[in-house]
């Protein structure tokens, strides 16, 4: 019958359909490793390349025609090894939300009628529209947008980021002790700034040999409340205003990377003339050598602080993220069938589709030197 036989397979390929709203999978471009034959429990191999910051001189690379190239000590490029474990992952049912439904059901009555209209209409959107399983869907791709959240968050736990390690970044660079942050004197800006601050971000990459992405840029996982202190920067909106001579939006192809800021026409930073359903990647925007992606999916966090001009005392404050990176910064191992959605066979005598979403995957940050998780106090 349709419903058994196709239903979850038209079900599970949306499950590999890219949204708007959960770009951070696709910004990150994560090493990827998929092994039909494993199961959870067995592990899958992610190499992680290691970048050599000494060019050397033209003199230490000469070779004359009479030199033997191979030697005992030569050695191969060098790469570690990361094994990555295979968990199963299901969905919707949360173990720490006991308000999270269990299964996604649907009555077969609704599905069948659901079927008749897709046969009539072929519009995909409104089958799934009218048995709800736009639900199901949105909790696989924003749990998945998460996990890739937090793996690139692990990188806050080598400390303050430098020239030479990936880590923690506070405006003015202030350091942290546990949840503590130093004081923010009088004059001292707490927020994010473009000249102490994202300057200071992109120069420590770049010290520290963090490659970019093929189009010559680093990437950035931004919070609104963040991306909204950025834009209010007199700097950033002094140099916004001109479209610039860098790459082009591809979604507006008539106007300069920069130049839709502050005009009215045409989508506001790429993401948001981003089409659901199409597999393409969200555009976002250019600025200061980083290519911005905003997104509503990163996990609050408080730390305390003194912000002298705000109160003169040590309070709790709601710090917004800005994640920063470069390629290879995240692997993938996946195994069996990768993303797909089961049926449950105890459907009370036909009468219901009782579905979830399973995956047998591991998620690995390989490189936390390739990233800077920066934060703007909200206050």
């Amino acid at each position: 019958m349709w419903i058994d036989n196709d239903f979850p397979k038209l079900l599970g390929a949306e499950l590999y359909r890219p949204h708007p709203a959960y770009i951070i999978e696709m910004a990150v471009e994560p090493v990827v490793v998929h092994d039909f034959s494993k199961q959870p429990g067995q592990t899958v191999q992610l190499d992680r390349y290691r970048f050599w910051g000494k060019p050397g001189t033209k003199e230490s690379r000469e070779r004359t025609a009479d030199q033997t190239l191979g030697s005992a000590s030569a050695r191969n490029i060098v790469k570690d090894k990361v094994l990555v474990t295979l968990r199963e992952y299901t969905g919707p049912a949360d173990q720490r939300d006991s308000t999270q439904p269990s299964t996604f059901k649907v009555a077969r009555e609704t599905l069948i009628t659901a079927q008749r209209l897709l046969l009539d209409t072929g519009n995909l959107n409104v089958f799934h529209q009218s048995i709800g399983s736009l639900t199901l869907l949105d909790d696989y791709r924003r749990w998945r947008d998460r996990v890739f959240a937090n793996e690139l968050l692990k990188a806050d736990a080598n400390g303050e980021a430098s020239e030479t390690q990936g880590g923690y970044y506070f405006p003015g660079g202030k350091d942290r002790t546990g949840s503590t942050v130093a004081t923010y004197a009088s004059g001292e800006s707490a927020k994010f700034d473009v000249k102490t601050d994202l300057l200071q971000v992109v120069k420590d990459m770049r010290k520290r040999n963090v490659p970019t992405f093929a189009d010559g840029y680093y990437r950035c996982i931004v919070d609104p409340t963040a991306m909204m202190h950025l834009r209010q920067n007199s700097d950033f909106r002094e140099i916004a205003r001109y479209p610039g001579q860098g790459m082009i939006n591809p979604m507006a192809p008539n106007a300069g990377p920069n130049a839709n800021f502050f005009q009215g026409m045409g989508p506001a930073y790429g993401q948001a003339g981003f089409v659901a359903g199409q597999p393409v990647m969200p555009t976002g925007f250019l600025f200061e050598g980083v290519r911005w992606f905003e997104s509503t999916n990163l996990p609050e966090q408080e730390y305390t602080t003194t912000i002298t001009d705000q109160s003169g005392s040590s309070a709790t404050y709601k710090a917004a993220q800005m994640i920063f990176f470069g390629p290879q910064a995240v692997g993938v191992g996946i195994g069996g069938n990768n993303a797909q959605i089961l049926l449950n066979n105890n459907d009370d005598f036909s009468r219901f589709i009782i579905m979830i979403w399973s995956l047998f995957a591991g998620f690995e940050v390989l490189n936390k030197d390739f990233i800077t998780v920066g934060y703007s106090f909200v206050y």
